[in-house]
């Protein structure tokens, strides 16, 4: 009886660990999806929480693009804030695709972020982009800039359902 309890507890063992390791690009990117997108790299390294601004206005469009040579594509957003057309930095593609941000082209939204300048243009790297009374989209912890694409599932969890 104890070497079937051990062979089941061993081949469980192996199953759990399978499954971890399948699950595990889910919450982050494989290592070239994730080239450029790490908390210490010069990417995120642009985004200054100390220095956070406010943004309101128009959906324009979505759009994909590489932010940095070298780093994976990234699901941005062009808002129109009266008039001026502005690039704001969602995430990486694979994190969320316009369609998975809940977000539309025409929407009215209000952005909370930090600016930088990447290539000698000014663009708007998003915390978190509010949609109406009842709907957000988090990209970043505000305090700090932890971009939730880093996080594990736990950590998103418990981020995604703060205010």
């Amino acid at each position: 009886m104890q070497t079937v309890l051990k062979k089941q507890f061993s081949l469980f063992s192996v199953v759990a660990f399978l499954v971890l390791l399948a699950w595990a690009p889910l919450y982050a990117g494989s290592e070239k999806e994730m080239e450029g997108w790490g908390v210490d790299d010069a990417y995120n390294k642009l985004y200054n929480p100390r220095e956070l601004d406010k943004l309101k206005g128009k959906v324009v469009r979505f759009e994909e693009l590489t932010p940095l040579s070298g780093m994976s594509q990234a699901t941005a957003l062009i808002l129109d804030d009266d008039g001026e057309k502005i690039v704001v930095h969602l995430c990486p593609l694979w994190f969320a695709t316009a369609k998975e941000t809940g977000i539309k082209r025409g929407d009215q939204v209000k952005i909370k972020g930090s600016w930088a300048e990447i290539e000698g243009k000014d663009v708007f790297l998003a915390s978190k982009v509010k949609k109406g009374e009842n709907y957000e989209f988090k990209v970043r912890l505000t305090k700090d800039g932890t971009p939730f694409w880093t996080m594990t599932p736990e950590q998103l969890v418990l981020e995604r359902g703060r205010d």
